[in-house]
């Protein structure tokens, strides 16, 4: 998702410098100078974006050793990363005890939506830190305002959820339609009509092609279990969510790595 990001910025006309853990991956972009560390990255920019892997990247890129807080003067954080709700508010009492500006923006969509510009980038933070930040979002996607640090996360799995509760209803209702006579296209045309973003992966879910991962099941479990702990905290009722995180977790016991489409593994094919 970073690279197809700085990908889409840089062909909208924004001058990037880039890191990533993997220096290999920032060369591969193509798409600007590549820095050596998270604060040599941010030095002199107007605006910083990260979309990294979990709660401990974030807080190893921004506040570790040759972190992106070290010596920022007026820039701009955009943390994008799906870590939680706790991950960004702890970010965010870090920047405001060193008077820096963050903004949370999590996106709802994959990498062609990336490509696209058709993201649904989701906001919490200071109003007037987004209209710093707008000119930059807009090129990724809509955007919506959902309140303080923290919220634009708490949604983020909320969506999370619902498509990892759609995957499993899907490859579920493929098995069982086929166990009952009908063509798997015809029940996959059907369960379309419902849930159009289930075409994205007709590869993945009526030929097997799980590869290249849009969201790999590893991420979605993470995901996942994150969106638990805030439900466990607030004695939600939530049992279609513990089942489609116990589904995944076994699906990505063999197929970690592969797209969320894989769960369809989960349920004997049919014909």
């Amino acid at each position: 998702m970073g690279g197809a990001m700085a990908r889409r910025l840089a062909g909208s006309g924004f001058e990037l410098t880039v890191w990533d853990r993997t220096e290999a991956k920032a060369r591969a972009a193509k798409v600007g100078r590549v820095a050596s560390t998270p604060a040599d990255a941010v030095r002199g920019a107007d605006i910083a974006i990260s979309s990294l892997t979990n709660a401990a990247a974030v807080r190893d890129v921004y506040v570790g050793p040759h972190g992106a807080f070290e010596n920022s003067t007026g820039t701009l954080f955009v943390e994008m990363s799906t870590a939680g709700p706790d991950s960004i508010e702890e970010l965010g009492r870090e920047a405001d005890r060193r008077e820096l500006h963050l903004l949370e923006a999590p996106v709802l969509g994959s990498v062609p939506a990336v490509e696209s510009g058709t993201l649904a980038v989701l906001v919490g933070g200071s109003p007037h830190d987004l209209v710093r930040a707008r000119p930059v979002l807009e090129r990724l996607g809509e955007i919506k305002v959902v309140g303080q640090l923290g919220s634009a996360a708490r949604l983020k799995l909320i969506a999370n959820t619902m498509l990892g509760i759609t995957s499993v209803a899907a490859a579920e209702l493929l098995a069982a339609g086929a166990a009952a006579g009908l063509d798997r296209e015809q029940v996959f045309w059907a369960l379309i009509r419902f849930a159009p973003l289930l075409k994205a992966r007709e590869a993945g879910f009526m030929r097997g092609k799980h590869e290249p991962a849009m969201f790999a099941v590893h991420d979605l479990v993470k995901d996942l279990s994150l969106a638990m702990e805030i439900y466990d905290r607030g004695s939600s009722t939530v049992p279609l969510t513990r089942e489609t995180r116990e589904l995944f977790e076994k699906t990505a016991a063999q197929s970690g790595d592969l797209d969320i489409s894989a769960i369809v593994t989960a349920y004997p094919r049919g014909s």
